[in-house]
């Protein structure tokens, strides 16, 4: 799934595009399904995660809509997972943000989670699905390369340029993995039309998921998941149950 070279940028830059991996059909099923959710939600959109001044939210998608199902299997999304976390990982969130026209301001540099690698490597890994096209005015996301391997975050409020910073652009349609570790931030949308996203969220086996999904998964979605679904999402894992009762993890940004 992976070439050589991808694996090479996914662990000396904690980044990889992907360039196309929606099909047209499934770009406007995506599309459709995350505007009928935000009018359906209306207020209460993303409250199941996290509300977001200057932003739309919607959480908890996986139970929301078979076209979300598929998308937490795409194997070379998992193939990246895999470089980066290891053989042993799953679903954490899968969530989707809409920042709105002319919204002001952008996020500082951060880590998601405020996580830096342990004794076991790297454990939280994003997938950015393009829904709109990044350009550098509708607020793309801004990443410092490399920034994974620091061993360390960005003070808390960085929201001044990095001189190693670089925007990640590209077209609907396209997905980019990133070492959430690596520090990176949503900027500002100045134009007048949203910018809308979904991120594929996971984690390594050992750590809590952002989401825990047995608990906001119905159970009419719960038994007609295929066993490898059940699997990222970590549904007849007793450890995950574990880690879920002593706490879940911290909710970080999300671009």
């Amino acid at each position: 799934m992976l070439s050589e070279s991808d694996r090479r940028q996914l662990d000396e830059q904690g980044w990889l595009a992907l360039p196309g991996l929606m099909t047209a059909e499934q770009l406007a099923a995506l599309r459709a399904r995350i505007e009928e959710l935000f009018e359906q939600e209306g207020s209460d959109s993303g409250s199941e995660f996290k509300q977001e001044p200057g932003a739309r939210r919607l959480a908890n998608l996986v139970n929301k809509g078979r076209v979300f199902e598929e998308a937490i299997l795409d194997p070379r999304v998992l193939a990246c997972m895999e470089q980066v976390l290891g053989p042993r990982f799953k679903l954490s969130s899968l969530n989707a943000r809409s920042a709105n026209p002319h919204s002001a301001d952008g996020q500082p540099l951060h880590a998601d989670s405020g996580a830096i690698a342990d004794e076991g490597g790297y454990f939280v890994c994003n997938s950015v699905w393009l829904l709109d096209d990044f350009t550098p005015d509708n607020g793309a996301t801004r990443i410092v390369p490399g920034s994974h391997r620091w061993r360390r975050l960005p003070h808390a409020d960085f929201l001044e340029p990095h001189p190693e910073e670089q925007l990640v652009l590209g077209k609907a349609g396209d997905v980019v993995v990133m070492n959430a570790h690596m520090w990176h931030g949503g900027t500002a949308n100045r134009t007048a039309a949203p910018r809308r996203a979904m991120h594929v969220y996971y984690t390594r086996f050992d750590q809590p998921q952002q989401q825990y999904q047995k608990k906001w998964l119905s159970a009419e979605v719960q038994s007609r998941l295929s066993a490898e679904a059940r699997r990222i999402l970590a549904l007849d894992d007793p450890l995950n149950d574990e880690l879920s009762a002593a706490g879940s993890g911290k909710s970080g940004f999300m671009k």
